[in-house]
């Protein structure tokens, strides 16, 4: 069911909203620092961390499946209705979460990325053979 996704949502987006207020008190900025990436970021932690410990059943799978693919959208509404002339008119503090989210952003895909790096990719000839419906191509 994709009540339980909605479930994770709801908690991974209120932790992501009040780590970026406080965030935000934190740098003296008036806004939400990163709470909808924080949010993010979460909800994919506790999706594989559920799912190595097999407590991700198939009706929490399709709803985290869901929820995944519903909050590029969310993110995008929320963010915009930040306030970007206050962060901007901070100037430094904008640059340097600029630069600081850039950077969290490559390190966490990275991370993901060696995550499962068990899986080898097939060979070009191979993808082109399997392709091609193992037909040789000349």
């Amino acid at each position: 069911m994709i009540i339980y996704g909605v479930g994770l949502l709801a908690l991974c987006t209120l932790v992501g909203v009040v780590a970026g207020d406080l965030l935000g008190i934190l740098f003296g900025v008036k806004s939400n620092v990163g709470g909808v990436g924080i949010a993010m970021i979460l909800l994919i932690f506790i999706r594989i961390w559920m799912d190595k410990r097999g407590l991700m059943t198939i009706e929490t799978e399709k709803g985290v499946v869901f929820w995944g693919a519903m909050y590029i959208p969310i993110v995008v509404a929320m963010a915009a209705q930040q306030n970007v002339i206050s962060a901007i008119s901070s100037g430094h503090m904008a640059i340097f979460a600029a630069i600081a989210s850039v950077i969290v952003c490559t390190l966490v895909i990275a991370a993901l990325s060696h995550y499962k790096k068990g899986t080898p990719l097939p060979k070009e000839d191979e993808f082109t053979h399997a392709e091609l419906g193992g037909k040789a191509h000349g």
